[in-house]
């Protein structure tokens, strides 16, 4: 299936498959920024997210130039006895970039990777925890669970849990999971709340539920990618995982009946109909990928690939590309706390940032592999 890029700039129209999307993502950031350039300077999920777009790119390409731009950061921030040069243990984020480490380990049997995670992810043995359990986002966010923290800590516990032979983390991990869908998910909607403060002290904090005010589209879609991660590594018989899928499926078919004529996805998801809220990339590419990869592992049936499809063309048309011929990907909602309404909706955006650029790589990476199977 070909696919064209509409508003292209200073160049011509042209086609192109998915994977060579993805390479035109991972080519426009090489172009802007050496390895050990990429911001912030920290081992923090904005490359990490970025990067693993990468692999997965590289694996379905075999282009080692990849492979070589994301070991050059890794090792610009891992040192030989595997401690991190910059990096906040007390943050979430700064858990979810380890998940390049496991590949690099593989391929090269160097230590220092095998070691920094055992630095990396027994952090999580002692995370502070919300009454219930559930871990806080950040030491700054006590009691807080945000959608975002189980893509930054699920896939690398469970990963390492299967690659080291740690199987409480599986545990761990599905537990932090199962709350989270507990305490965020809407009964009306399907949809779940982007956090959850179990004391209710968070200044966005429903005064009764605890609940962050709104559906933000890509803390939405952190969550199942984290899921489809997850599933790679748990054991197919894990108790809890018939829970986690029943949750996958019904999430994104939920979000199915959100999506705009257009492909997109809305930066607040269930409210497409106020004239001020505005279509995300970010947020459209991962349910892209969540849906696509939901099918062709068997959750979800094929017919649902039809949203993907046009999810990702939705997001094609928004292309552009600059006056020395790199791609553009826009409409990127840039980081953003908890808020409301308000708040969401007067968030800039960016162009070529690294999460949208990160969430994009990692749509057509997965959408190239739908490709094949239709």
């Amino acid at each position: 299936m070909e696919n064209s890029a509409a508003n292209a700039g200073a160049m011509p129209l042209e086609t192109t498959t998915p994977i060579g999307w993805a390479e035109k993502a991972c080519e426009a950031l090489m172009a802007k920024y050496e390895p050990e350039q990429l911001p912030p300077d920290r081992f923090h999920y904005h490359q990490g997210v970025f990067l693993s777009g990468m692999e997965k790119c590289w694996r379905l390409t075999a282009n080692d130039r990849y492979y070589e731009y994301l070991k050059r950061w890794v090792d610009s921030q891992v040192l030989e006895d595997g401690s991190i040069k910059k990096h906040k243990p007390d943050e979430l984020d700064d858990i979810q970039p380890g998940v390049l480490l496991f590949n690099l380990y593989e391929k090269t049997g160097d230590e220092k990777y095998k070691k920094a995670l055992y630095r990396l992810v027994p952090l999580l043995k002692t995370w502070k925890t919300n009454p219930s359990g559930g871990f806080w986002h950040t030491e700054h966010s006590p009691n807080q669970m945000w959608l975002d923290g189980l893509y930054m800590a699920g896939p690398i516990a469970v990963q390492f849990a299967k690659t080291f032979g740690e199987p409480e983390y599986f545990d761990m991990m599905t537990f932090q999971a199962l709350l989270m869908a507990k305490h965020t998910k809407d009964p009306r909607t399907g949809l779940l709340y982007h956090g959850w403060d179990e004391t209710k002290a968070a200044v966005w904090a429903d005064p009764v539920t605890g609940l962050a005010p709104e559906f933000w589209g890509r803390a939405i879609g952190w969550y199942p990618v984290a899921l489809l991660e997850m599933f790679e590594y748990l054991p197919e018989d894990h108790k809890d995982k018939p829970a986690l899928v029943a949750i996958l499926q019904d999430l994104l078919i939920a979000l199915t009946k959100f999506q705009d004529a257009s492909g997109l996805w809305y930066q607040v998801v269930d409210k497409g109909d106020r004239p001020d809220n505005w279509l995300e990339n970010s947020c459209t590419a991962l349910y892209v990928h969540a849906i696509a990869k939901a099918v062709r592992f068997g959750y979800l049936d094929a017919k649902y690939l039809q949203y993907a499809w046009k999810g990702y063309q939705g997001v094609i048309d928004t292309l552009k590309f600059d006056e020395n011929g790199n791609l553009v990907i826009g409409q990127i909602c840039i980081g953003t706390g908890i808020g409301d309404y308000a708040h969401y909706i007067a968030r800039p955006t960016s162009e070529n940032d690294l999460h949208g650029a990160g969430a994009f790589t990692l749509m057509c990476a997965e959408m190239s592999l739908a490709e094949k199977t239709v």
